[in-house]
């Protein structure tokens, strides 16, 4: 797994958002500007979020991006497989797009990729935006 520019753009823009979860919306150029992340390519990954039910937007001069849901009930794998997908290295140790593999039933890495893509996992489906924003 290696988390791609999107998807680290994609996790600093939500801890952004979550550390302004319950106030009103923030508009793209607020986001943007924090984290130095192009607006346009920033557009995208908030819609991809906004699909994935993490987030909803607002329009007009109020207008923006807020959090549907608490930062304590969003993990990073979440928003991690949504931008980049799977979390597992290889794709017949993956449990939502498991690839089938000629060799899965003698292969000698499968076992270790397992390994990984659960330690993996474990790591990021344990880490919440709330315990990002709290850490200081």
């Amino acid at each position: 797994m290696k988390v791609s520019k999107k998807g680290e753009y994609a996790l600093r823009a939500m801890i952004v958002l979550s550390l302004n979860y319950n106030r009103e919306p923030l508009q793209i150029k607020e986001v943007s500007k924090k984290e130095a992340i192009p607006i346009k390519f920033l557009e995208q990954i908030l819609l991809d979020l906004k699909k994935a039910g993490l987030l909803e937007s607002k329009r007009g001069a109020k207008g923006g991006y807020r959090l549907i849901k608490h930062p304590k009930d969003i993990t990073l794998a979440k928003v991690i497989r949504t931008i980049d997908g799977p979390l597992a290295p290889v794709g017949c140790v993956s449990q939502l797009a498991h690839v089938k593999c000629p060799r899965e039933k003698r292969c000698k890495l499968k076992s270790t990729m397992l390994d990984v893509r659960n330690s993996i996992s474990k790591i990021l489906e344990g880490v919440t935006f709330e315990d990002i924003c709290r850490k200081k």
